[in-house]
């Protein structure tokens, strides 16, 4: 049975003689296989009679998966995998449908493969996915759309939580490191944006239809990954200490390090903005230098200035050069810690 239906779903139409051929079968067992189908909910059309064929249509309802036995491995795998990007059906704030997916599928697995499926789990992870949770409606709605070209107005909150209203043609979904984005052209700013779709609110469709218009880039993934990656800001600093302390004290933190001896190394990175280099650097608790640029190291200089002020009550430095700064002595007050930037 699992065989017809396998071939069933290819969308050809087969004659009797030909499917049981094909299934090597005999006419009888087919016609009582396909009446099986049926009763499973599967809406196998028959036509009798010389011509007569059998075709799988359409149904109105989701009747029960046969699967063989790689087919339901590879799908409780590719649950779990689901689970951890976080998408989220809307009245289920605390599961989600991947998950409960996959314990239903588990439920109803043979032993055998419920085994292998529990084997391959416990050798798996999946890192946390960061971030606000997704909706599947909303997933659902979007996708509908870009496949549709159809046009959508969402709320929308920046990165600084500033919110907006646009007006979007949506083109592709797009999961990228466990966030999902919508890649679409921007009817108000004329020009292609890509959206976390965990900041969008109070999605709808308008009925406008678009006329697709082609890609930024080769695909949807390669823009985001671009965009991803075009920092406004490049920094070059050298730590007063060993490449491989430097390597666990950083972590994740995007940038790159190289070794300039035993007991020193240049990390070089690329930020949005230096307020949050300069946080990130100063709680690393090991001396730097900055190399470059010439407004990070001013910037470091503003601040350390603001923490003396802050401390020490002593005069802004606002508007004085970094030349006449470095000939300005500071007011008195606590020696630095190793964390303090270099004055």
């Amino acid at each position: 049975m699992l065989a017809l239906l396998s071939t069933l779903q290819n969308g050809r139409t087969w004659s009797g003689q030909d499917l049981a051929a094909r299934l090597r079968t005999s006419p009888r067992t087919l016609r009582r296989d396909v009446d099986r189908l049926r009763e499973l909910g599967y809406p196998v059309q028959a036509r009798p009679g010389p011509g007569g064929h059998y075709r799988l249509v359409a149904g109105t309802a989701m009747p029960p998966l046969l699967l063989d036995d790689d087919e339901a491995v590879a799908i409780a795998v590719g649950l779990r995998l689901a689970a951890s990007t976080r998408a989220r059906a809307d009245d289920e704030p605390d599961d989600d449908a991947a998950a409960r997916a996959l314990r239903k599928l588990e439920q109803v697995l043979p032993a055998r493969l419920r085994h292998t499926v529990r084997t391959v789990h416990r050798a798996t992870e999946a890192a946390p996915a960061p971030g606000a949770v997704v909706s599947t409606r909303l997933l659902s709605l979007v996708g509908s759309a870009a496949e549709q070209h159809e046009r959508l107005v969402f709320g929308y909150r920046s990165r600084s939580g500033e919110p907006t209203e646009r007006r979007v043609e949506p083109y592709r979904q797009v999961l990228a490191g466990r966030r999902w984005y919508l890649l679409g052209w921007d009817l108000d700013r004329a020009d292609w944006r890509t959206f976390r779709l965990d900041r969008v609110a109070a999605a709808r469709t308008t009925g406008e239809r678009f006329t697709p218009r082609p890609l930024p880039a080769e695909s949807a993934a390669a823009y985001l990954d671009a965009v991803l990656k075009a920092p406004r800001h490049r920094a070059v600093l050298t730590f007063l200490a060993p490449v491989e302390r430097m390597a666990d004290r950083i972590g994740h933190q995007d940038g790159t390090l190289e070794p300039l001896g035993p007991d020193r190394c240049r990390y070089t990175t690329w930020v949005d903005s230096f307020e949050w280099l300069a946080v990130v650097t100063a709680t690393l608790g090991v001396e730097f230098r900055v190399e470059e640029p010439v407004g990070f190291a001013e910037y470091c200089a503003q601040l350390r200035d603001r923490l003396d002020r802050a401390t020490t009550g002593a005069p802004s430095l606002a508007g004085v050069t970094r030349e006449e700064r470095r000939r300005t002595p500071s007011a008195p007050g606590p020696a630095p810690s190793p964390a303090t930037p270099p004055r």
